[in-house]
């Protein structure tokens, strides 16, 4: 059983991966924190190792200026830890097939973390995927 002083270092370890790797750019704290088969299930794929997050993350940052992830609430329990982050950018490159809007964007994003041994193994990411796509001009809000 989790320790308090294991859920807080697994809360540290967790937001480490929306504040400095996504927001900062820190690609080479992946090696760091994650596992070397880190599995990371998003709508963007399942992502099946270090090398391949981080191309993600160059993915993002190409696809929206000024990416960040700011990390708005953290609960912990066990080995999982589930993180609300708040997502800004503005697209500026291409995205899932779609060319640059220069729209700015904010949306809500969902990230449940499994650390085993102080590395992630195992990440869920849910962004608000249809409010990104409203924002965005991709699509028309539903009922309009």
């Amino acid at each position: 059983m989790a320790t308090t002083a294991d859920t807080a270092e697994n809360k540290r370890i967790s937001r480490r991966f929306p504040e400095e790797v996504a927001t900062e750019r820190n690609l080479d704290l992946i090696d760091e924190i994650c596992a070397e088969g880190v599995i990371d299930h998003s709508p963007l794929g399942e992502m099946k190792s270090r090398e391949e997050l981080k191309e993600q993350i160059e993915y993002l940052h190409t696809a929206f200026e000024d990416f960040s992830a700011t990390v708005e609430d953290i609960v912990a329990e066990g080995d999982t830890v589930a993180m609300r982050v708040l997502l800004r950018g503005r697209h500026n490159g291409e995205f899932m097939g779609v060319a640059p809007t220069g729209e700015e964007f904010e949306v809500e994003n969902m990230v449940f973390t499994r650390i085993e041994e102080r590395k992630i193994v195992e990440r869920w990411v849910q962004p608000d995927m249809l409010g990104l796509f409203v924002q965005l001009g991709i699509i028309e809000p539903p009922g309009e």
